[in-house]
């Protein structure tokens, strides 16, 4: 029996959150409910964000941040509906987070949670399409401020091992004195 590509989707999705996520140090992602494969996730982001501080009036910095993704019955076709758990002050949430004004099929369930964790930091906003327009008149007025965090979501490529061989230039270190002296033969 074919498997119907929402379902066929849904699985990759969840297999690509789990090699990039598991054990991630700033990303918990979640699967919420019993659906198999999973259509409704928790996303717990440790990254600097912004929250209005209501008994101060001003800002302060939050270090986590809740959001929760929905792949709706028409995911891929139309974008996840994406929701902020936690309060922040950032042009692009609001009700919802604005994860664009154009989605495209392709794009991965894994780049929607890592643009939902550059938007945090003010690595990505948009004052131009806000949801809250007083924080897109403040972004505007002190981009200058941003981004808040430079964190990397995606866990870092593995680095390769390269053997160089020097036939003529061999370090050897000679000790004068005090000092080490580094010289090539």
């Amino acid at each position: 029996m074919a498997m119907n590509p929402r379902i066929r989707r849904l699985m990759a999705d969840y297999q690509k959150i789990q090699e990039e996520f598991t054990g991630s140090p700033v990303v918990k992602v979640e699967p919420i409910g019993t659906s198999n494969p999973p259509d409704l996730y928790k996303v717990t982001y440790k990254v600097p964000g912004i929250a209005l501080n209501h008994a101060t009036k001003g800002i302060e910095i939050i270090n986590e941040h809740v959001a929760e993704i929905h792949l709706t019955a028409s995911y891929p076709r139309i974008k996840p509906k994406c929701v902020l758990k936690t309060p922040i002050w950032h042009p692009n949430f609001g009700n919802y987070i604005c994860i664009g004004d154009h989605w495209a099929a392709g794009e991965t369930l894994v780049d929607v949670i890592v643009q939902i964790g550059d938007m945090i930091q003010y690595k990505s906003y948009n004052p131009k399409s806000p949801l809250n327009a007083k924080a897109a008149v403040w972004s505007n007025r002190n981009g200058n401020l941003f981004p808040i965090g430079n964190i990397n979501l995606l866990s870092p490529e593995p680095e390769l091992e390269i053997e160089i061989e020097l036939e003529e230039a061999v370090p050897t270190a000679t000790q004068n004195n005090d000092d080490f002296e580094i010289t090539f033969n």
